[in-house]
């Protein structure tokens, strides 16, 4: 999922994880999604320069996934997203919301997340870090300036 969402994402990532995945996946997943978004947010700096907003649909085979991002400083997570599988192989699809959550929050941005329908928890998964990729993409476009009323994020 990480390299369909770099890839999609046109993001330069080279990631070695390692954690406690003899208890179960979640620190790690977690914890990759925290440095993920600082280094999100790092990239960012003041946040200038960027069109701010993305929104991408993206279909999975039977699966339909949509991602809305606000870079704006002001971190929050929407989710809305149910599996039918608990598992995909070893993976808790439970833990998709933790890494977006903890992504978005360490990156700061607001992300809007949502699986319109879908039958394969796999499509339903992949369709969301899809989405999210091409939404980030689009935020990042180069723009003048800072893209708010204020002035300032």
């Amino acid at each position: 999922m990480l390299e369909a969402f770099a890839t999609h994402g046109n993001f330069g990532l080279k990631v070695n994880v390692s954690g406690d995945l003899y208890v179960d996946g979640h620190h790690t997943v977690e914890d990759t999604g925290i440095v993920l978004g600082k280094a999100f947010a790092d990239a960012l700096r003041d946040k200038s320069g960027i069109a701010r907003f993305g929104c991408f649909s993206l279909p999975m085979d039977e699966a339909l996934a949509s991602a809305v991002v606000d870079i704006s400083g002001r971190p929050f997570l929407v989710f809305d997203a149910s599996f039918n599988d608990q598992c995909i192989g070893e993976y808790d699809t439970c833990l998709t919301s933790e890494f977006f959550r903890a992504f978005a929050f360490n990156a700061g941005i607001t992300l809007h997340l949502r699986v319109e329908y879908g039958g394969n928890s796999h499509h339903m998964t992949e369709a969301l870090f899809k989405a999210a990729a091409h939404a980030l993409r689009l935020a990042v476009i180069p723009r003048e300036g800072v893209l708010s009323t204020k002035g300032s994020l």
